[in-house]
């Protein structure tokens, strides 16, 4: 098993940055890709951002591709993510997920991974 905690979200106004982290325990083995996704109300979760385990690998989706960035620490088994230029569609509650599996690509599902974090809320007003 792996535990992934979230945490850094908040309220923050349109244009503005926020640093998401997401810190792992336990197999940590099944973190080689780690990845970031997003469900806001209503709507479907998606994924955001991923990054295999040399770091060397990163993914995102097209809606945040030069906004946001993804990077680790395997010294503390933890994955960021930077939030620049922030949009009120970007409102959501973030979850950070983990796999033992590589995966190289921008179009990844929750499907493909096995353990989740409980998510941090991330508020952008207009």
């Amino acid at each position: 098993q792996v535990q992934l905690v979230e945490s850094g979200g908040g309220l923050v106004q349109a244009g503005g940055s926020l640093r998401l982290s997401c810190a792992a325990s336990g197999r940590t083995f099944s973190t080689y890709t780690m990845g970031w996704f997003r469900q806001a109300p209503g709507k479907e979760r998606e994924f955001v951002a991923a990054i295999t385990w040399s770091g060397d690998s990163t993914y995102y989706a097209d809606s945040v591709k030069g906004r946001f960035t993804i990077s680790r620490d395997n010294a503390k088994i933890t994955v960021y993510l930077q939030m620049n230029s922030l949009k009120p569609e970007d409102t959501a509650v973030y979850y950070c997920a983990s796999t033992p599996r590589a995966y190289y690509s921008n179009y990844l599902l929750v499907g493909d991974f096995d353990y989740w974090g409980q998510g941090t809320q991330v508020t952008v007003s207009s």
